[in-house]
């Protein structure tokens, strides 16, 4: 436990009844999922923009549109597996206070670099966020929670204030740097996304103060043993994908970009093959204990079939969004980059509804198996109803109205709000003595199988995308009815986790 907490610095309560402190990880928080979404608003329009434009948004780099949603699964992917070489980072080296920093750092200039129109910078850009991401997003969410006691509390109304700021700041920046697109060009739009971060580590810089003792050193010092096969561990990472791209180059894969993208894939689908593995071959697990973990074994799945269909929002929705819909209001044209804003919106609107429901129905409340069921299923059915649209678009060019993706943007928050609390709260309860740890990063592993499994679909289906939204929604509608047909089976398994 940090030194503040024992002594009670945290007891404060200046900020919406919360410690002063937590106004400090709020805003941080808050610029940077400003900064990382305005720029993820953007990605796939920039990657399929032609090399000369007379539009707004200035020329982009012209990739054909499967190549672009390949590598924005890939990239996205990574975003959500580099978290566990930060968590590593933070515990063990730097102690999570500077890793923020560090990582906040890092994603700034990762920005500004796409912001420069010098073509390989845009990559380097890319690859620097997500490494800076994460560093900075696994621990900034533990320091928030290190701001309270074990009995305090004030902690779930913390958090709920601290995802609200997330929520913010996603719903503010597609807003802002959708329109700095239209109006000057990708790369402006790109530059406010760091001017964003860098706000965020402003932010974080003038609270450091408040922060007192947390997340000041790290609590478990590896040694110089550790630290030399952490860093062989990640040259072996790179030295992998690498090898795996030049293979898929003597193969005579498309272009350099695809062959990076399917190898950092590839390597995403090996993760939690090895997490797993580790997981069951332990012995000194209880009867219980490996039941849970057979059981999380069936979330994984149901969760990342989910984040399959949930991220693509920012690749073939957005194309869609682009192709297909009328996205005029009268006779001002919104910025396709706007619609995404839509889920944050919807998120800000029912997550205080679903709250309040899951309180008022306490034990009648429908077990995980059966939310994660219907999850999946409503996420099949909100890309499912898109084939009708994109049908009559192929057949006679006729245009979508606005009302169909938003009416899929709405289906997605709704399963959103069934699957992603429910699946991380059930996460931390079903893990093992000692490996709740893993469990908790083999959740976020979740989300970055799907989302580039996500971007392959997307790549192979690209020339019919009523392909790809049939794919899309038969697989987890697949894994949803299995969920629900065998809950009892996975109740079971969960027992006595609700």
């Amino acid at each position: 436990m940090a030194t503040a907490q024992a002594t009670g610095e945290f007891r404060d309560r200046g900020f919406f009844g919360q410690p002063r402190a937590l106004s400090t990880l709020f805003f941080t928080e808050m610029w940077e999922r400003f900064s990382y979404y305005g720029m993820r608003a953007l990605l796939v329009l920039y990657l399929t923009a032609p090399l000369v434009s007379d539009t707004g948004y200035g020329p982009g780099l012209e990739l054909d549109k499967g190549s672009a949603i390949a590598i924005y699964g890939a990239y996205s992917g990574l975003v959500y597996l580099t978290p566990i070489a930060g968590g590593w980072v933070a515990d063990r080296l730097l102690g999570a206070r500077r890793t923020v920093l560090y990582g906040g750092i890092v994603i700034a200039l990762g920005h500004y670099c796409m912001a420069a129109p010098l073509g390989a910078s845009f990559w380097v850009g890319l690859l620097l966020i997500a490494l800076g991401t994460g560093l900075l997003k696994p621990n900034i969410s533990a320091m928030v929670g290190d701001l309270y006691g074990e009995t305090d509390t004030r902690r779930d109304a913390g958090f709920s204030i601290f995802y609200m700021g997330i929520n913010l700041g996603s719903f503010a920046a597609p807003l802002v740097t959708g329109w700095a697109a239209q109006q000057r060009g990708f790369h402006w739009g790109f530059a406010i996304a760091g001017i964003g971060m860098t706000l965020a580590v402003i932010q974080y810089v003038l609270g450091w103060k408040r922060l007192h003792g947390v997340g000041q050193t790290a609590p478990l010092p590896a040694t110089p043993a550790e630290r030399n096969r952490f860093l062989l561990l990640l040259l072996g990472v790179v030295v992998f994908i690498g090898l795996i791209a030049w293979i898929l180059d003597l193969l005579g894969d498309a272009s350099l970009f695809d062959r990076v993208a399917t190898a950092i894939t590839i390597f995403i689908l090996i993760v939690p093959f090895v997490y797993f593995f580790q997981l069951f071959r332990r012995q000194d697990y209880t009867p219980p204990e490996r039941r849970h973990v057979r059981a999380f074994l069936w979330l994984f799945i149901g969760a990342a079939s989910f984040w399959m269909v949930f991220e693509q929002s920012g690749s073939t929705l957005t194309l869609f969004a682009e192709d297909v819909t009328n996205m005029s209001v009268g006779s001002w044209e919104m910025p396709v980059a706007w619609l995404q804003s839509a889920n944050p919106l919807f998120i800000i609107i029912f997550a205080p509804i679903f709250a309040a429901l899951w309180t008022k129905l306490a034990d009648r409340a429908p077990r995980t198996s059966i939310k994660f069921g219907i999850a999946l299923i409503g996420v099949g059915i909100s890309v499912l109803i898109l084939v009708i649209p994109m049908t009559g678009f192929q057949n006679n060019g006729t245009q979508a109205v606005l009302f169909w993706i938003l009416g899929t943007y709405l289906l997605q928050t709704w399963a959103e709000l069934l699957l992603s609390p429910t699946g991380l709260s059930a996460t931390s309860k079903l893990a093992p003595a000692g490996a709740s740890g893993q469990m908790l990063a083999l959740w976020f592993v979740a989300t970055s199988v799907g989302t580039s499994i996500g971007g392959q679909i997307g790549k192979f289906t690209a020339d019919n995308p009523v392909n790809t939204f049939l794919l899309s929604a038969a697989i987890p509608m697949a894994i949803g009815v299995v969920l629900l047909v065998f809950a009892k089976v996975v109740n079971r398994l969960m027992d006595p986790v609700h």
